[in-house]
């Protein structure tokens, strides 16, 4: 079967571009977006459709490469009926993936897996048929999934941020750690780090907990646990030992 490669359609929607590749698989026309869909995405779709061939008698929409959709990808299948409505093809959409997919699964659709060669026949994909997603992600269970899996990847994202701040803010007392650990047991800042890592992941106790136990000390406070005092102070001898052994010869 000839594939005739059509140049693709993007545009700037957001902060990340959207392309419509286009490829002719026989008569067949074959779309695949990339990207994001999110608001003006039709402006992108518009052009492909304008562009496809005459004697277009069916179009599958790829979605394997958009990595997220917002309620704009209600426009775009619209505007995707919009055009079997008037050309009178058959239109679907197959490789729902990711984010995309976690949409449907939500409203309940059963999304078949991710299909293989697109060049064999569109009957084989058991795709989606696209009147059936826009009826359902046009109404309330439908919205409401898109608007769960928008405050999910939110609740993710402050979840990163919490971690990424908590990170900033241990690195100066476990650089002060490593300093004392530098100063007291005469080793390297690598096997300060590597001592401060191994007691840490020995005891289960976080390395920042670690780190404060050892500053405390050194401001006249109590010393650590027992486990973590041990653990530290194995950790440190074998970094000696380590450093003592040189590499490793053949």
């Amino acid at each position: 079967m000839s594939v005739a490669p059509v140049s693709p359609q993007s545009a700037s929607v957001g902060n990340v571009p959207l392309t419509v590749r286009t490829e002719m698989r026989g008569t067949t026309a074959v779309l695949a977006p990339s990207g994001e869909i999110v608001h003006g995405c039709t402006t992108v779709l518009a052009p492909v459709l304008d562009k496809l061939p005459d004697g277009t008698d069916g179009l599958v929409v790829d979605m394997a490469e958009v990595t997220f959709m917002d309620t704009a990808g209600l426009q775009f299948l619209e505007r995707l009926e919009d055009f079997r409505a008037v050309a009178g093809v058959p239109l679907w959409t197959v490789n729902w993936n990711g984010q995309p997919r976690r949409i449907l699964e939500i409203t309940g659709l059963s999304v078949p897996a991710a299909a293989s060669d697109p060049a064999g026949s569109t009957s084989a994909w058991l795709p989606p048929d696209t009147r059936h997603l826009v009826a359902l992600l046009g109404s309330e269970q439908g919205l409401s999934a898109v608007a769960a899996e928008r405050a999910e990847q939110v609740r993710r994202l402050e979840e990163e941020v919490q971690q990424l701040q908590h990170a900033i803010e241990s690195r100066p007392v476990i650089d002060q750690a490593r300093g004392i650990l530098m100063a007291v047991e005469a080793c390297t800042a690598d096997e300060a780090w590597n001592a401060l890592r191994e007691a840490s992941q020995q005891t289960n106790t976080k390395l920042r907990e670690v780190a404060e136990a050892i500053v405390g000390v050194s401001a006249g406070g109590p010393p650590p646990a027992e486990p973590v005092r041990t653990a530290l102070r194995d950790a440190v001898r074998r970094q000696h030992a380590r450093e003592e052994a040189g590499p490793a010869t053949a």
